[in-house]
């Protein structure tokens, strides 16, 4: 008895590590399943030839992608579009998608943002679930799964200044009878804020930040669900480190934060001010800036796959520009979540409101110093 009850103890660490890959998605992968039929609506050539696009989407015309009744789950989107970005502004290509026959949307960005490219700028991105791959990230996916009870509508409008030549997409899903109960809503919610520095008016230094109400949101959730990810697209207008900012979690309602960051950097998973490219599955920073100091274009991004941020009844993400918010930065993010029901989101920024700045780089740098300078009379030191 007593050998065996040793063996046991012996074993148990492995049966534990067996179990928990008997879990595993690879494991899940080789079960088989009754009940889905896989589906797809495309831009396919209905006619059998290779006219497989949406041609010629006007200033201000939206475009039904799909519109699927009854219940299933959406578990892979893909899009490219015509022309590149430097003719058109995929900023002002309006991603929307509605769930269970409701007349307000869930899903809500700007397209290139959505999948992971900032600024109008067209650059691979890699990701457990959003990537932009080849050509130069024109080919935009998501593997996201996205259940609905009552149908899914999805939406393209073009608030651009000039016509869509060509979208061509697809949508896969499963077919359902009935969905399980315990099966959320996606939701996904752009926002953009150049903002504003915070200084003690006296001192003209730094101020406590307790209670984030000068930081800047980057979610602003109504009802049940569970956060899983942020893409975060900074652009810094000096070479200062732009990233000492710490998340800043309210949940339920909380007037005090009950989960606080320790930095930018920190809460992507990466230290020490960095600059350089980096993608993982759930963190990384695809693009970076090339100029001096930390000046110009940084896109990070986060994703609670294994570690969801759960709320019952609100959640309010936020995170500080710069030491307590002490800078001048122009940040946009593409938040993602799920939550019990549909429920409708916040609107995003207008045209005017995702109008992007000039990008600032060495010699504006250098500009900007000359009026310094002179400012001082031409006093100051340098270039004599």
């Amino acid at each position: 008895m007593k050998r065996s009850l040793l063996l046991l103890l012996l074993y148990l660490p492995f049966l534990s590590a067996f179990s928990q890959q008997m879990d595993g998605e690879l494991y899940n992968l080789a079960k088989t399943k009754s009940g889905y039929r896989s589906k797809r609506i495309s831009s396919y050539d209905k006619n059998g030839y290779n006219g497989d696009r949406i041609v010629g989407i006007k200033p201000n015309e939206k475009v039904i992608i799909c519109d699927i009744q009854g219940a299933g789950i959406i578990n892979h989107i893909w899009f490219t579009i015509a022309p590149p970005p430097h003719l058109i502004n995929r900023n002002d290509i309006i991603l929307r998608i509605y769930w269970d026959e409701n007349d307000y949307p869930s899903v809500e960005s700007p397209i290139g943002p959505f999948f992971g490219q900032g600024w109008n700028e067209s650059y691979k991105f890699s990701s457990y679930a959003l990537s932009t791959g080849p050509a130069d990230g024109t080919g935009m996916s998501t593997y996201f799964m996205m259940p609905f009870e009552k149908g899914a509508r999805i939406e393209i409008e073009n608030q651009a200044d000039n016509a869509i030549d060509n979208i061509f997409f697809y949508v896969d899903y499963y077919e359902v009878a009935k969905l399980p109960k315990d099966m959320g809503r996606f939701h996904a919610w752009f926002n953009r804020e150049v903002t504003v520095p915070v200084r003690d008016p006296e001192t003209g230094g730094e101020i406590a930040n307790i209670d984030g109400k000068e930081n800047y949101v980057f979610a602003d959730i109504q009802g049940k669900g569970h956060f899983i990810g942020l893409n975060y697209y900074v652009q810094n207008p000096s070479t200062a480190w732009y990233g000492e900012g710490d998340d800043m979690w309210f949940i339920d309602g909380e007037e005090i934060p009950s989960m606080v960051g320790t930095g930018t950097e920190d809460f992507f998973n990466t230290s020490w001010c960095p600059k350089e490219p980096f993608q993982s599955p759930f963190f990384g920073y695809p693009r970076v800036n090339n100029e001096t100091g930390w000046l110009g274009r940084t896109h990070a991004y986060r994703f609670f796959i294994n570690d969801p941020v759960f709320f019952e009844k609100s959640l309010k993400a936020t995170i500080e520009h710069g030491t307590s918010n002490d800078m001048n930065l122009d940040i946009a993010t593409v938040a993602y979540w799920y939550q019990d029901k549909a429920y409708p989101i916040p609107a995003i920024p207008d045209k005017a409101g995702r109008k992007l700045k000039s990008l600032i780089n060495f010699w504006n740098i250098h500009q900007m110093r000359e009026t310094w300078k002179k400012s001082k009379g031409n006093n100051a030191w340098g270039d004599e």
